[in-house]
């Protein structure tokens, strides 16, 4: 006689956890309120998905430090991400507090604005100088475009009058 396979409705609720959190964790790193989510969507019961995470963080398998650390070094560099964007990326994945601004702390203002520059650098459209309206749509363009990056408007205004000022 065979074993139920996980997904039978009669199968051990503890081995169901167990196979979704290793089949969300092949997918990629998850937070531990990420992986508790989606046991809650399979209709885990409580209990049983709290000892499974609790036994994953155990074994290593589970570590929100490093999924914070991870997600940050990531989303900040490839995406330009501002230190506020990222703190709200990782707050709606369940991570805040210390191990969030550890996370964070990777990130220093030099880096921060290093990324804005390269990101403006690589989306700036080619204007005329002397056409000032085209300067001031583009400049409008680029500065909208590192706000919803979460950059301040100071920053962001900074940083592409320094890179179209260098280059017009």
């Amino acid at each position: 006689m065979s074993s139920p396979l996980p997904e039978d409705r009669d199968a051990d609720p503890e081995a169901v956890a167990r196979a979704i959190l290793l089949r969300q964790l092949t997918l990629g790193p998850k937070s531990r309120h990420q992986l508790a989510v989606k046991l809650r969507e399979r209709n885990v019961p409580e209990q049983v998905a709290d000892a499974v995470l609790e036994r994953f963080e155990e074994v290593g398998l589970v570590d929100d430090a490093e999924f914070a650390s991870l997600w940050v070094s990531r989303r900040s560099s490839a995406k330009a991400l501002s230190r506020a964007a990222l703190r709200r990326e990782l707050s709606a994945k369940g991570i805040s507090g210390a191990v969030a601004e550890e996370a964070l702390a990777t990130v220093g203002d030099d880096e921060e604005d290093d990324a804005a520059r390269q990101l403006v650098e690589r989306r700036r459209r080619p204007v005329p100088a002397d056409d000032r309206a085209a300067v001031d749509r583009e400049t409008r363009r680029l500065v909208g475009m590192l706000a919803r990056k979460g950059h301040s408007p100071g920053r962001a205004f900074r940083i592409v009058s320094e890179v179209l000022g260098s280059n017009l």
